[in-house]
């Protein structure tokens, strides 16, 4: 064990400063273009759907002459209005006024030229936004004015007296030569959101104006556009952005940077979200700043935008893409909800008819099945994207349906695999009379295949599907029912914690499965090592910054690992010996996250941005708001019913065996004792997980979802071989989890 963690701890010295040398190399060649000037055009509630070559020409012609990407524009809530938009991007990091979220209130004259937003040191003292203001203060730390047009504008690039140096209601009422003055410029063009705000704050209603209304709205804001675009001197970078919703669903939005013709026909990304086509919102506070030279605050979370890959087929190709993203996400969003609840029933119902089934000794084979069918469902969310469902006539149908069908076929060939080998096995050893003779039952034990067969099929899918998703960008967990979305917001890469649920536990289970031979063969030291090597570098792929970079996921693995290697190995786990791990856990991610920090803070992850926040005295917030969502999940009535049904079955099913369910669960653990090594190990990772993720009940929920379905399989094959359902000389009584762990 301590060879391994020595191995660990050289690989980490190893690659980290290749990634940092990386990261470093990557930065400066981003900067090399900076003392230009730059103007950002707010277009709040733009969409890419807007984008038309007769309706709004100007938007258009400059898509095409621009890097083209989508803008995620989530602040705190669930939508944004265009007062959190300007507000994040004065601040470089999420934030909301907290109050009437509308359009940004209208600058008034300041003493000396100018212009002041009213009430500012209400954002600061009040609204607790105390970030409001980095931008202009930078900028103006830098010896440089800002100009800004309209009432978004303006508060975008107040400093904190609330102040811009020069201010202009609309691009109408400007000079020509004032875009010369200043080399940082905004321009609030609300002329289609401000329809939407009859009320002064966005409708509750996904729509609330006809196709024609938004149509006339979008001319009016095309025309405002392109007046903007002439007045600019033609040595300015253009960033265009969408920055806002427009009703109660949130949407992708349009970001267009025009920057020369190195960015035309590429794909606008940024390292905040390790996308080549999503930015965010504090991006643009970052680049505004670094487009200029002025140096980026710590503070800001954003990174500068950056042309990612090229595309071809010019920007209707692009504007079709990119609509397609938003329409991949919004089927998430419609679909999420339902699903969840579809599962939770068919968790709830599948233990009930199992209960039933199982206590009368019939049934088993459907009992397998569904099993297997129910422990495919999470890996097939993320095989499915690797078809274009969204493409569909009706996307939400088509996803479903895939789903579906991918959890059946990875169920039938964890049946028909399992088969075909121990088939050919059984033909080999005939043909070369190896072994010697065997019994009936065991030659027909032989033909049916190892009762971990199905098991290892199933978890090992799904830990390879989800370990090369983190080495290939996450494409399949973007824009998954059980993973993440950029229309929500809420992560956009790395190992998510649901998929963090599914991956330690199928880690786990299919290390229980290798050891399982090992440990048979009296090999406990080497039965160890599995769990130690496969666990310890699915962790580090998890928890390394800019793959999985999953906080909290390496404090609740390390526990899991350690506790599955020491009951294989016949080691006494105490509660103590409990504690040590979870707190090495910690100490593991503390370090990781600390050399994050010592990247520049554009390279940092979230991980390194925790360790500034420590810093700063701003940890405890986020550990409170982290705190609160988790402990608002343990009352989620599609997450519970999964832990309660599947615990409740767990319990039952080893305090009254034979009563139950007729020892299945016995036979699994007497067949292998290494399946319940790893069944306990994920047992403490998921509950570890509930407790340091924000996501909660989720992380527990799902690594039962899968575990329990996958060893109740087991034990129903077991059965079926005539495995007895005790070890030999345990009593019914002491068949429970860890009776052996001693």
């Amino acid at each position: 064990m301590r060879r391994t963690l020595l191995a660990f701890a050289l690989l980490l010295s190893v690659l980290w400063p290749g990634a940092a040398q990386a990261t470093a190399t990557a930065t400066a060649s981003a900067s090399a273009s900076a003392d230009e000037r730059v103007v950002l055009i707010g277009v709040p509630g733009l969409r890419w759907s807007d984008l038309d070559p007769e309706d709004t020409p100007n938007l258009w012609q400059l898509a095409a002459q621009s890097a083209a990407g989508s803008l995620s524009v989530r602040a705190v809530g669930r939508v944004t209005c265009p007062y959190d938009a300007w507000l994040t991007v004065s601040a470089g990091i999420r934030s909301a006024v907290g109050y009437a979220c509308g359009l940004p209130p209208v600058p008034e004259p300041a003493d000396g030229g100018g212009a002041v937003i009213p009430g500012y040191d209400y954002l600061l003292e009040v609204a607790g936004q105390r970030n409001s203001g980095t931008l202009g203060e930078a900028v103006h730390a830098a010896g440089d004015c800002t100009l800004a047009v309209g009432p978004g504008a303006a508060l975008a690039l107040a400093d904190r007296a609330g102040k811009v140096d020069r201010y202009a209601p609309s691009p109408a009422q400007i000079r020509a030569d004032a875009f010369a003055a200043c080399r940082v410029a905004a321009v609030d063009v609300d002329d289609l959101i401000r329809p939407y705000l009859g009320d002064g704050r966005l409708p509750a209603v996904e729509d609330a104006l006809t196709p024609q209304q938004r149509a006339d709205a979008l001319r009016r804001a095309d025309v405002k556009t392109g007046a903007v675009l002439s007045a600019l001197p033609e040595d300015t970078t253009v960033l265009l952005a969408g920055l806002s919703d427009h009703g109660a669903q949130p949407h992708l939005r349009v970001a267009l940077m025009r920057a020369g013709a190195e960015v035309r026909d590429r794909f606008l990304g940024a390292a905040s979200t390790h996308r080549e086509d999503v930015t965010i919102l504090p991006d643009i506070t970052a680049t505004m700043l670094s487009v200029t030279g002025i140096p980026v605050p710590p503070s800001v979370v954003g990174t500068p935008w950056a042309a990612g890959a090229g595309r071809t087929g010019g920007i209707a190709a692009a504007r079709a893409e990119l609509h397609d993203a938003d329409v991949a996400g919004q089927a998430i969003r419609e679909i999420g909800g339902a699903f969840f609840t579809t599962v939770a029933v068919l968790q709830v119902v599948f233990y009930a008819t199992a209960f039933l089934l199982l206590r009368r000794g019939r049934g088993l084979g459907r009992v397998r099945l569904a099993a297997l069918v129910l422990a495919s469902l999470p890996v097939s969310t993320y095989l499915v994207n690797l078809t274009d469902w969204h493409r569909a006539g009706t996307p939400v149908l088509s996803l479903a349906a895939g789903i579906a069908v991918c959890a059946l076929l990875l169920a039938a060939a964890a049946l028909a695999v399992p088969f075909l080998w121990s088939r050919s096995r059984a033909l080999a050893a005939r043909r070369g009379r190896r072994g010697g003779p065997r019994s009936r039952s065991r030659r027909a034990a032989l033909r049916r295949g190892s009762p971990l067969g199905p098991l290892a099929v199933v978890a090992g899918v799904t830990a390879a599907v989800l370990a090369g998703d983190l080495l290939t960008g996450t494409t399949l967990q973007l824009n998954s029912v059980m993973g993440y979305s950029a229309v929500v917001g809420a992560r956009y890469y790395g190992l998510g914690n649901i998929p963090f649920a599914l991956f330690a536990t199928s880690v786990l289970l299919l290390s229980a499965t290798i050891a399982h031979r090992l440990a048979r063969r009296g090999r406990r030291a080497a039965a160890m090592a599995v769990f130690a090597v496969l666990g310890g570098s699915a962790m580090i792929l998890g928890g390394w910054p800019g793959v999985g970079s999953d906080f909290g996921g390496v404090i609740a693995f390390v526990p899991g690992i350690a506790v599955a290697a020491l009951l294989v190995g016949e080691r006494r786990v105490s509660i103590v010996r409990l504690g040590a791990l979870c707190a090495a856990g910690g100490v593991t991610v503390m370090a990781i996250a600390y050399l994050d920090h010592l990247r520049p803070p554009a390279s940092q992850t979230h991980l390194g941005r925790f360790v500034g926040q420590i810093y700063s005295g701003e940890a405890l917030d986020v550990i409170g708001r982290k705190f609160g969502a988790m402990v608002g999940t343990l009352l989620s009535p599609n997450l519970m019913p999964i832990v309660v049904a599947a615990l409740a079955f767990l319990v039952y099913a080893l305090l009254r065996p034979e009563k139950a369910t007729a020892g299945v669960l016995p036979a699994a653990f007497a067949y292998s004792p290494a399946l319940r090594a790893g069944l306990i190990g994920t047992l403490v990772s998921g509950v570890v997980g509930m407790l340091v993720n924000d996501s909660g009940a989720a992380v527990l929920s799902m690594a039962l979802a899968l575990a329990v379905p996958l060893v109740l399989s087991v034990g129903v094959a077991a059965l079926r071989d005539g495995g007895s359902p005790y070890a030999s000389g345990q009593h019914p009584a002491s068949s429970d989890l860890v009776s052996r762990s001693n």
